[in-house]
Formats: C-alpha cells, structure tokens, sequence
C-alpha cells in the first residue's frame, strides 16, 4: 500500500522501528508512513532510531513516536509537533518560528465573549456556554496550541453541559491518543447515549476496539457508522483494513472498491488502489 519493500519492512522490524506483526491496524500505517517519508528526506535509520528513543523516554504516555506524534526535518533535524510546538526530536530543544509576541497571537482566539457566569441558570444557557467552549476547543486543536488547552475548554462544555456529544467525542479522542482507552470509551459511549445516530462516535468506538484486537467489536461499530452515513469513507478503509487482517479477502475488496467511489484522488486513494489491485489479482490467481 505504501510501496514499501520487503527488504525495508524487515530492516526496520529488526532496529526496532516498527514491531514485527503478521498485519498492520492503521496506526501501524500511519507509522510506516512517517518512517517512509523521513527516509525519503534522507534522514539516517540511526538517527531516526535515535529520535524515537529520545522521545519515548522524554514525553508521558508516548510509545509509539512514529504513530502518535507528527515528525518532520528542520534541516538536519527531526523536528516533532508536541502541544502546539516544534522540539527537536533528540536533544528536546524548542523550535520557534515567530518572536513570543506571534505566538501569543495565534493562540488568542477572535471569539464572541462567553455567557456570563452570573447568567440565569437555564437549559439555553448552558447550552450556549458549552457550544461557546466546545467551539474554542476545536479552534486551539486546529491552530496547534498546547493540548492542555483543548482539554480545558472541552471540560468546560461538559461542565456546561454534560451531554453535549461533539465534547464528548473530541474529549474521548484526546483520551484515545494518550491510550487512556477506558476513559475514551466511557466518553464515546456516553455521546451515543445521548445522540445514537453519531457517527463519529461508532467510528471512533471501531478504532478504539480495533487497537484492543477486539476486531467483531470494531466491524459492528464501523459498519453502523456507515449506515448512519453512507458517505463515511474512512470507515469503509478501515472495514477494508479489518476485513484483510481477518482475511476476508471478498468483503476487503468491496469495502475497497467503495472506499475509491467516495475518494479516488488523496494519497490515501492511492494506497487504497494499489491494495484492491493486489487483492484482485491474488483472486484471479487462486
């Protein structure tokens, strides 16, 4: 999917880059596609294996650098996005791009002011007050600034209100990444109990049982999603991916070949090709 070879897959299994697996989730995907991409830039496997090394004993809750972090070159360096943030990979310096009086700017939001605190306490109210910090989250999740940020403004929603599933979902998500899959789970679940036509919400459900290998779990909540919204075309990849790892080769093809219905020019399009051709032609030779 990723023109990867053998021979690559293999050396990097044995430096430890990658685990050694019979198949590939997405995160593993996402992995492979930062370490293909780093190397493409000319970055050396030493450094690289350097670099993750670095990271995992440096940041909280990050095992898997390649999967979860965003990595990119600052010339010779490996820079990493961490909470809004560039650092050099091995050494954790901070790289800047703007003097501090532009990096206070991008992080102050142009918004309307909040519902006064002193408000009557009514159902309106607080509704307004939580779509008021659900929509900020977003905003500091999109501009890149500190994580914590995003958390806060999410908790206020929920604080708000309690069952406002968009808080609820983006919460779950931060928890996701930082493997705190207990918590995301309650978060998701709680979003469906409040709105079960969410989609996101299955969605984001299939990916978390689908990295506990609880792949049935993971079908059922990726194919709801896409009854709920027929257009859902990363669920259909991610069926895809679920059915090759169980090998069900038939219904990958055809979670495939919906997939490039919905997207056939990404990146992800591309792979997505290269895999249904593969599959297609591992048929015709049975």
């Amino acid at each position: 999917m990723l023109g990867i070879t053998t021979r690559q897959l293999s050396s990097w299994e044995k430096l430890g880059l990658i685990p050694a697996a019979e198949g590939y989730g997405f995160p593993d995907l996402v992995a492979l596609k930062t370490l293909k991409r780093l190397r493409e830039l000319r970055v050396p496997v030493k450094k690289i294996k350097d670099a993750v090394a670095a990271l995992k004993v440096r940041l909280e809750d990050i095992d898997r650098p390649l999967a979860q972090l965003r990595m990119t070159t600052e010339g010779r360096k490996i820079a990493v996005h961490v909470s809004g943030t560039r650092m050099e990979a091995i050494s954790g310096q901070l790289l800047f791009d703007f003097g501090e009086k532009e990096i206070e700017k991008l992080r102050a939001f142009p918004m309307k002011p909040a519902p006064s605190e002193s408000a009557p306490a009514t159902a309106a109210v607080d509704e307004q007050k939580a779509e008021f910090w659900f929509q900020r989250g977003l905003a500091l999740e999109e501009t890149g600034a500190p994580i914590e940020a995003a958390i806060e403004a999410y908790g206020k929603a929920l604080d708000a209100n309690p069952d406002a599933p968009g808080a609820l979902v983006n919460m779950g998500t931060i928890l996701f990444r930082y493997h705190k899959y207990r918590q995301a789970r309650a978060h998701y679940t709680r979003a469906l109990e409040v709105d079960p036509t969410y989609p996101l919400a299955h969605f984001n459900l299939g990916n978390l049982a689908d990295e506990e290998g609880n792949f049935e779990e993971a079908r059922k909540h990726y194919l709801e999603a896409v009854r709920l919204n027929p257009r859902y075309a990363d669920a259909y990849f991610n069926l895809a991916l679920l059915s090759e790892r169980t090998s069900d080769v038939l219904r990958a093809i055809g979670y495939w070949s919906t997939y490039l219905k919905l997207d056939n020019t990404s990146e992800w399009a591309r792979a997505a090709r290269k895999q249904l051709d593969k599959l297609k032609q591992s048929v015709r030779s049975k």
